[in-house]
């Protein structure tokens, strides 16, 4: 089964935008999860333009599903990590400034650095996962970092979806297949949303999780949290005659 993991951080950045806790971020991973989500991911950054550093502690105590922390392994970061201990550490390579995250390791000029990260948290029992692109020698330099999985940035899926599909999943696909091959399970994640989802899920069945958060929340906005969490759900199952890519 290929789980669910919101991402809550839309959710934090309207709950900045006045004084206040409206939204409550906590009571919305709560609600995901009673809704069926499987998961609650978040990517606190160092500017604190959404999910604040104190907003870790607190969703710490109710999460009770997954607890997945995205993040660029800055020694802050690592710190955080290790006080909270979450169920996954998804790092990811992004810049202070960056709007969101747009590209994957360069895992072959940072494996020293990585290895090391790596292995820091899996000795405090915290699976890691390496955001990456579909780039088969990224991957393979991921299997030889000795991390526990690959997220794979779908930003230039969900693009490439809305003009030709086939084309869009032909790399996806195959670096799904190598990761694999290599032992390492695969997550992914970026512009994933109800038009593109079942697609990649079909293709590739053995994700182990998926992470969307911007889609989500504003389909929630149309549908309301729980019908879109159960919309998201059923993108993550077979059709009865489901579209692959030969």
């Amino acid at each position: 089964m290929t789980k669910l993991s919101v991402n809550i951080n839309k959710v934090a950045t309207i709950r900045n935008s006045r004084e206040g806790n409206i939204p409550d971020i906590v009571q919305i991973a709560v609600d995901c999860q009673l809704f069926g989500a499987d998961g609650i991911t978040i990517h606190p950054r160092p500017d604190q333009r959404h999910i604040r550093y104190s907003d870790v502690f607190d969703l710490q105590a109710k999460v009770s599903t997954e607890f997945n922390i995205e993040g660029n392994p800055t020694p802050e970061f690592v710190s955080l990590i290790k006080k909270v201990r979450p169920t996954q550490v998804t790092l990811v390579p992004d810049s202070p400034e960056a709007l969101t995250s747009n590209a994957g390791w360069d895992t072959v000029n940072n494996q020293d650095f990585l290895t090391e990260i790596v292995g820091e948290f899996q000795s405090i029992g915290i699976r890691t996962s390496l955001f990456v692109n579909p780039n088969l020698e990224m991957i393979e330099t991921a299997s030889k970092i000795g991390t526990d999985r690959i997220e794979l940035y779908t930003g230039p899926y969900a693009e490439m979806f809305k003009k030709n599909k086939e084309q869009a999943i032909a790399p996806y696909l195959e670096a799904a297949t190598l990761a694999k091959k290599l032992g390492i399970g695969v997550n992914a994640g970026h512009d994933l949303n109800l038009e593109n989802l079942n697609f990649l899920y079909v293709n590739i069945p053995w994700l182990k999780e998926v992470s969307i958060g911007h889609s989500l929340i504003s389909d929630a906005l149309y549908m309301g949290l729980e019908k879109t969490i159960k919309a998201y759900k059923n993108c993550l199952k077979a059709p009865e005659n489901p579209t692959k890519l030969d």
